[in-house]
């Protein structure tokens, strides 16, 4: 089966000239996204250099990222001459203001996803980037999960035909509310723009974007203030991707499943590279990214016939490489912003669609 192709990128960029020296990184936060996921995978990539941590949580800087100096503040980060990227890991409210401060002092800029709370705030980014010459990318790191892969793999070779229904959870078993700013009713809190920004991303690498959106988001916790559940209907014609997730589910189903006219692909299981990284497993080791074989999924074909596809291995360091190779080679970000922009008007739709209780058209 054939490795699908790198995702791609026509947002133009100011490459830099070659460097032998490596790209001197500033990180804004240092929660979840920052700790667990940014971290990690700058300090794997051998091009970048963590130089700066914006955080309080000083001992955990110490602890993750050892030689990396911590402040007290984003704005010293902001303001230092030697600092090349700017990684946006703070709290979804703050991912705009952060990204545009950052790029008007000339820095490269990385945002977690979702790049902003509106589409507006990200068209404003992206005017801004463009002008000031700056690469400018968003971390929808599930593009390398290794069940997307091997789904997208399925899709591109022509192995299940025209496809009819794809549908992809996300489904947690998480009946307590967990302390922090994504469970409280904060612009972009919530599951949809937590799960449903991955899960959007996916569905739009695979399939571009929808005609239409229809969508029911509801909390279903007893005290859950924001949304914890959603059920997204893209529609593509004849076509249907279904998006769903949920918190209280204690037995997941499959995680994907894709239906053509030639066959059907079944996967179970949850790619592990976050669970290696919250482990503190190093990135891009040579067993990173594989699958239980036991999760392996299966092809059924129109005949009868059924075939275990290996599941390709995640690849979540191919991130980070992709922003080295933008910024000093002057290739296409690994993820556009406009890409990213896109997910957020789909985003926009499903809270339009879920509100008013209709199928909502995009242009």
């Amino acid at each position: 089966m054939p490795q699908p192709s790198t995702p791609s990128s026509t947002t133009p960029s100011s490459a830099a000239p070659p460097s032998a020296a490596p790209l001197s990184v500033g990180l804004l936060g240092f929660g979840l996204a920052g700790a667990v996921f940014h971290a990690p995978l700058i300090r794997s990539e051998p091009r970048l250099r963590l130089a700066a941590v914006a955080s309080s949580r000083t001992d955990d800087i110490r602890r993750v990222a050892p030689g990396a100096v911590a402040v007290a503040a984003p704005e010293a980060i902001l303001a230092d001459p030697a600092i090349d990227l700017v990684v946006v890991a703070t709290p979804n409210t703050s991912h705009a203001p952060l990204a545009r401060a950052a790029l008007l002092a000339g820095k490269h800029v990385v945002i977690d996803k979702p790049m902003a709370a509106t589409a507006r705030e990200a068209d404003a980014l992206i005017e801004l980037a463009e002008r000031q010459g700056r690469v400018l990318t968003v971390f929808h790191n599930r593009r390398w999960d290794g069940d997307f892969l091997t789904a997208r793999a399925c899709v591109e070779d022509g192995s299940l035909g025209e496809i009819h229904h794809c549908e992809v959870h996300f489904d947690r078993f998480r009946p307590a509310i967990k302390p922090g700013w994504r469970e409280r009713p904060l612009p972009g809190s919530g599951v949809l723009f937590d799960l449903g920004a991955h899960l959007i991303d996916q569905a739009l690498t695979l399939f571009g974007p929808p005609r239409t959106v229809t969508a029911d988001v509801g909390a279903q916790r007893r005290a859950a203030e924001v949304d914890d559940w959603f059920h997204l209907i893209l529609g593509y014609g004849r076509m249907r991707a279904i998006l769903h997730a949920g918190t209280v589910v204690c037995r997941p189903g499959p995680r994907i499943q894709i239906h053509g006219d030639r066959g059907s692909f079944l996967k179970h299981g949850l790619d592990g590279q976050e669970a290696a990284l919250r482990a503190g497993a190093t990135p891009g080791g040579p067993d990173w990214g594989r699958d239980d074989p036991a999760l392996h999924g299966i092809l059924h074909l129109a005949d009868g016939s059924e075939q275990v596809v290996e599941t390709l291995a995640g690849d979540y360091p191919a991130f980070y490489r992709g922003v080295v190779a933008a910024i000093l080679d002057g290739a296409p970000p690994p993820v556009t912003a406009h890409s990213a922009r896109d997910v957020m008007l789909v985003l926009e739709a499903c809270v339009r669609s879920a509100a008013e209780r209709r199928t909502v058209a995009l242009p």
